[in-house]
């Protein structure tokens, strides 16, 4: 019996061939791209092996993991570990601590990078503008145990140069700054700040690079002054980038640096200081509380996808600039 409906028939065929020929296209370019897909499989292979493949530890934070008897082999308990963290009498505090020093950074370090890409933007001479660029972002290349042992170092109260200021000058008592809690998130941020403020400006300063000239030219024509120029030509050329940027540093807002945290804290300043990744860390390695500490790392990247994607979605609406 022939069939019926051959209009159906060739429709068939037709997306077939489409497809094929789709597929083609694609095995061409990858074979005209060869040796550009070989240098990029270093980079595949190890966010596969370090990044993909450890999701599937995840599972333990919902299991009573005991190390005799492995992932599979540990006990099934739901969320038991996520409702002990909820319950526990320093969640408040861990989340509240952990969302002021993001919220602080935001405020004061995200704006940081931009002035000064815009202040070297108006800079005319090269070899200045090149040095203060060097010297801005060279700190980035300081480690973090390295910053902080500078800070200890400057701000003690005996021997610090800081302190020293204060008495000399000021006729101030040496002040503890690292062990007073009201110090804490200040030279959190204004050290985080002067660390990668001149890292940070280099996106910013290679978007203002592509800005067309003539627009400053029209700009100057018009009788626009440097400071016009820089807020109605310099400003909206790179505020797609600061929108992509924006909507990264509102995705990790409950996420710090944790490693300066915890090399900055004392116990005495634990009421500020104490966020989620340096209790994940004392519960996790210290304490040897594996699912415990999994269950609230889950968490805390759960709820800082939540804010990506709302962040994208309203930047999507409000100027058209997203991730996806």
């Amino acid at each position: 019996m022939g069939n019926l409906n051959p209009s159906l028939d060739h429709e068939s065929r037709f997306r077939k061939n489409t497809k094929r020929t789709y597929f083609q296209e694609i095995w061409k370019g990858i074979k005209k791209t060869k040796y550009l897909q070989f240098m990029i499989l270093p980079g595949i292979i190890y966010y596969i092996i370090f990044h993909y493949v450890p999701m599937y530890g995840i599972i333990i934070a919902f299991k009573d993991f005991k190390l005799g008897l492995g992932i599979l082999g540990s006990e099934w308990v739901g969320f038991e570990n996520f409702m002990r963290f909820f319950s526990h009498p320093h969640f408040g505090r861990l989340v509240k601590n952990t969302l002021l020093l993001n919220i602080y950074g935001l405020l004061w370090s995200f704006p940081a990078p931009i002035i000064l890409a815009l202040f070297l933007n108006e800079i005319r001479n090269l070899t200045y503008k090149k040095v203060v660029q060097t010297v801005s972002y060279l700190p980035h290349f300081i480690s973090t145990v390295s910053v902080v042992g500078i800070l200890f170092m400057i701000l003690s109260p005996q021997g610090g140069f800081v302190n020293h200021i204060l008495k000399d000058v000021f006729h101030v008592e040496p002040i503890y700054f690292m062990a007073e809690s009201e110090w804490f998130r200040t030279i959190f941020i204004a050290s985080g700040i002067w660390q990668n403020i001149g890292w940070d400006a280099i996106i910013y300063i290679a978007s203002l690079t592509s800005i067309n000239n003539e627009l400053y030219e029209a700009a100057t024509i018009d009788g626009a002054t440097r400071w016009k120029r820089m807020l109605h030509v310099s400003i909206p050329g790179i505020m797609p980038t600061i929108s992509i940027m924006l909507i990264l540093r509102i995705g990790s807002m409950m996420s710090s640096s944790t490693d300066k945290v915890l090399l900055m804290q004392l116990p005495i300043t634990y009421e500020v200081s104490d966020i989620i990744g340096t209790y994940v860390y004392r519960r996790g390695l210290v304490m040897a509380e594996y699912s415990f500490s999994t269950a609230v790392d889950l968490f805390n990247a759960v709820i800082n996808v939540l804010l990506i994607i709302t962040a994208n979605s309203v930047s999507g609406r409000i100027s058209e600039n997203s991730l996806w």
